[in-house]
């Protein structure tokens, strides 16, 4: 078993189609830049190309390029067949290259980096921020309006559109467009975090 299939295992199971997910996502990786074609999915994995890619994107790791509407998460064409592709949100590429290194996911180490990276100035307080939006959220769900309490929580209030903008940048969180009445509610943008972030158990 590598570090990484540990990693996943940790709140995936250690099942095969873990296994062969941990394959895809380094692969991509190493090999594509945080990209993977179906046909390299297929001959990857073989007849566990389509378990895969489902769980790959019911988990946020792993995405459809093709969109519907927007590049909403929710708006992307989820389809199992030559021709498309799939890639992993900024931060889960960082999740994968430190498991595959350590047998663990942290997901505090891989938000300071890619916030890091995208030269965010409070890219130190950025775990902070996204712990709390976790605890907030409902059904992994989180409004604009918890957002933008959040970052005055944290000193950030100032700087609450740009950095939404960040944490969509970042594949911390997607806006969620689909329900009209669900906004309605909330009485703002919604968003929906990527539930990678927020494992509570890791095992070795």
């Amino acid at each position: 078993m590598s570090k990484l299939d540990s990693a996943l295992g940790g709140f995936l199971g250690h099942t095969g189609v873990t296994s062969d997910l941990g394959h895809i996502l380094r692969y991509a990786c190493n090999h594509g830049k945080g990209r993977i074609s179906y046909s390299d999915v297929r001959k990857l994995v073989n007849d566990n190309a389509e378990d895969v890619i489902l769980l790959g994107s019911q988990w946020r790791l792993l995405l459809p390029t093709r969109v519907e509407k927007s590049g909403a998460w929710e708006d992307r064409l989820l389809l199992c067949k030559p021709g498309e592709s799939y890639e992993l949100p900024n931060v889960v590429r960082y999740l994968v290259q430190n498991a595959s290194k350590t047998g663990y996911w942290v997901p505090i180490k891989a938000i300071a980096e890619i916030f890091e990276e995208i030269e965010e100035p409070a890219w130190q307080q950025m775990p902070k921020l996204v712990a709390e939006l976790g605890k907030q959220a409902r059904d992994g769900q989180v409004s604009a309006a918890q957002i933008r309490q959040m970052c005055v929580s944290v000193g950030l209030g100032d700087r609450v559109d740009a950095l939404i903008a960040g944490l969509k940048a970042s594949g911390v969180m997607s806006p969620k467009l689909g329900s009209i009445a669900e906004v309605s509610r909330a009485g703002s943008p919604l968003y929906e975090l990527n539930p990678s972030l927020f494992i509570e158990k890791v095992e070795k």
